[in-house]
C-alpha cells in the first residue's frame, strides 16, 4: 500500500467522505499522508497547509480545472495551500459559477423527468452530486452512470458548461498560494502529450494514478526527466477507499521537501 495518497476528495466538493472520516479511511488503507484536493476550492475546515489528524498527516490541497490557450481543459493539483487574496477571489468566482451551473442543471433534469431532486445549490455542488440524487430518486429510471451518460454528461440534454480560468491564470494563482503545483492524471485527457507539454511550466506531475487500463508511461517519465518534475501520485478517491495509488515513503520525501 502507498505511504502517501496525494489526490483525495471529500464532501467539500464531489466526494462522499467527510473530512472527519479521512484519518480512519487512511489508517484502514495503511496510508500515513493524505492530500485533500477538492475541486476548485481548498477544504474550508483545514486551516493550515499541513496538519496532523489522528496520526495521519493531512495536506491542504486543491484540484483546479484550467483552460489552456490550445487543447482541452486540464486539472492542476496544488499542494500546501495557504490563503492569498488572489486564490480567495478566484475560488469565490468559481464557486458562484458552480452554484449557478448546478442550479441550471438541476432545473433541466427536473423539468425533463418531471420530478424534484431536493438538491440545494451550495458551494462545492458538482455533477456527481446531481447524478447521485438522480440515481437515488425512485422515479428517475436512471442509475448513477446512466445519469451522466444520458442526461448531464457533456453531450447530454441537461448539460450546462461552466466557466474555468485560463491555464496562465490558474498557474499564477496557485504558484502564489501553494508550495507545489502539478498536472493531474495526464493520461485521462484526449491528447496526453499535449497535456504533458504543459507540465514544462509546472513543478510536478501525477505519475501514479489508477487509470484502470494499461498506459505507456514512457512519455510521462521523459517529461519528468526533461523538466525536472516532482512525481506525485494518488487514488483520486471520491469514496473512502484510499491507497489505490500513491507514493511510497521514499518517493514522498521529495514532495515533503518542497512542502516544507
Amino acid at each position: 500500500m502507498p505511504y502517501a495518497d496525494l489526490h483525495v476528495h471529500t464532501t467539500a466538493s464531489d466526494g462522499a467522505m467527510a473530512l472527519s472520516a479521512v484519518p480512519r479511511a487512511a489508517s484502514r488503507a495503511g496510508v500515513r499522508v493524505v492530500a485533500i484536493t477538492d475541486h476548485d476550492r481548498p477544504h474550508p475546515d483545514l486551516s493550515a497547509p499541513i496538519s496532523e489528524h489522528e496520526g495521519v498527516r493531512l495536506i491542504r490541497g486543491i484540484e483546479l480545472r484550467v483552460d489552456p490557450e490550445r487543447g482541452d481543459a486540464v486539472d492542476l493539483l496544488g499542494y500546501g495551500v495557504h490563503e492569498t487574496a488572489e486564490l480567495d477571489a478566484l475560488v469565490e468566482r468559481i464557486q458562484r459559477n458552480r452554484i449557478e451551473r448546478g442550479r441550471r442543471i438541476v432545473a433541466r433534469v427536473e423539468d425533463r423527468l418531471g420530478l424534484e431532486l431536493g438538491l440545494e445549490a451550495k458551494p462545492g455542488l458538482g455533477r456527481p452530486h446531481i447524478a447521485r440524487a438522480i440515481a437515488d430518486h425512485a422515479g428517475s429510471g436512471y442509475d448513477y452512470q446512466g445519469a451522466f451518460d444520458e442526461l448531464i454528461g457533456a453531450n447530454g440534454p441537461c448539460y450546462v458548461p461552466r466557466e474555468i480560468p485560463s491555464f496562465e491564470r490558474g498557474v499564477g494563482v496557485l504558484r502564489c498560494s501553494c508550495a507545489l503545483v502539478g498536472l493531474a492524471h495526464p493520461f485521462r485527457y484526449p491528447d496526453p502529450e499535449a497535456a504533458l507539454a504543459l507540465a514544462a511550466d509546472l513543478d510536478a506531475v501525477e505519475r501514479f494514478y489508477p487509470y484502470g487500463r494499461p498506459v505507456d508511461t514512457e512519455p510521462l517519465d521523459r517529461a519528468i526527466e526533461e523538466h525536472g518534475l516532482v512525481a506525485t501520485g494518488g487514488s483520486d478517491a471520491h469514496d473512502d477507499r484510499l491507497g489505490r495509488a500513491g507514493l511510497n515513503e521514499t518517493a514522498y520525501e521529495t514532495v515533503e521537501e518542497r512542502l516544507s
